[in-house]
């Protein structure tokens, strides 16, 4: 039987149906969560998905907005916008869109936001947190979505054993912190693997929970997959299609037709992490104007 789809749009809408009401209460007290993006250069790609936050900002009733600045602005003037920003308070999350532009160093910018205001969770000050079971931090939307996608789906995580491919500090290294924590949608044993990691396949076999985020379109194919293992795809690959209405399809680093035959539950490529990503950022912001209220 083919695998349950791990449906990313539901889960996504249920986030965010619950990040509008926590931002209508929010706005009973006064407070309107506010999330500003900022954007170096006219990356198209970039361009599109601070679009997509700002106006999932104005759905859920958040104000939301962004700032574009040339690809010839220096260091010193992002971090000054930034400062104005950590300074304001009617803006409770600040996100700079990566990559900038080379003269700007992508640590400076990351450190330079408040970490009050750090909704993507990529300041040290919250990394550490994530890795040291504080609370009172802010993951990185893409992995804390994953988890509550693990949740949604209903599957039983504590004492599994979860394989991740891929150690970025945005999604393979905060993904296996967040699993191997006591609590909900954790108590995972986890094994982290990358591009030099030995007999990849002898690893992935033994995952009750698979996590691919490596960036090679559907490099994780059906024999890599220990049957009834949970599923989930985090990549997001073009490929050429000459056969595409665009000459191209977007697919996971999952093989997603074989490996639904083996796993018991898959999220699929697109309609999956992707929309939990936007919405985790969301959420997020809420947290941090409530915690401006919180003293």
């Amino acid at each position: 039987m083919p695998a349950e789809i791990i449906d990313g749009i539901a889960i996504a809408a249920k986030v965010r149906a619950r990040v509008a009401e926590d931002t209508a209460a929010l706005k009973k007290r006064g407070v309107t969560p506010g999330l500003t993006a900022v954007l170096v250069g006219e990356d198209p790609a970039s361009s599109v998905y601070v679009a997509s936050k700002e106006r999932a900002c104005k759905e859920a009733g958040m104000n939301g907005r962004s700032i574009r600045l040339p690809a010839s602005t220096t260091e010193e003037a992002l971090l000054a916008v930034i400062d104005t920003l950590n300074n304001d308070p009617t803006v409770h999350g600040i996100l700079v869109q990566m990559p900038v532009p080379k003269q700007i160093s992508e640590q400076k910018v990351i450190r330079r936001i408040a970490q009050q205001k750090d909704v993507d969770g990529f300041h040290p000050f919250n990394v550490g947190k994530v890795f040291t079971g504080d609370v009172d931090g802010f993951a990185p939307c893409t992995p804390a979505g994953v988890q509550v996608m693990l949740a949604e789906a209903g599957v039983e995580t504590s004492g599994k054993d979860a394989v991740i491919i891929g150690r970025s500090n945005i999604v393979g290294k905060p993904m296996a912190a967040l699993l191997l924590q006591s609590g909900k949608t954790a108590n995972c044993t986890v094994t982290l693997c990358h591009s030099k990691t030995r007999d990849l396949a002898s690893h992935t076999r033994r995952a009750d929970i698979l996590i691919a985020a490596i960036g090679k379109p559907e490099m994780v194919t059906a024999d890599m997959v220990k049957p009834g293992a949970v599923v989930i795809d985090v990549g997001i690959n073009r490929v050429e299609d000459p056969s595409a209405p665009k000459g191209y399809r977007i697919v996971g680093d999952v093989h997603f037709e074989s490996v639904r035959e083996v796993a018991s539950k898959i999220s699929p490529v697109p309609g999956g992490v992707g929309r939990m990503t936007i919405a985790m950022l969301l959420a997020n912001t809420v947290r941090a104007a409530q915690l401006t209220l919180e003293g």
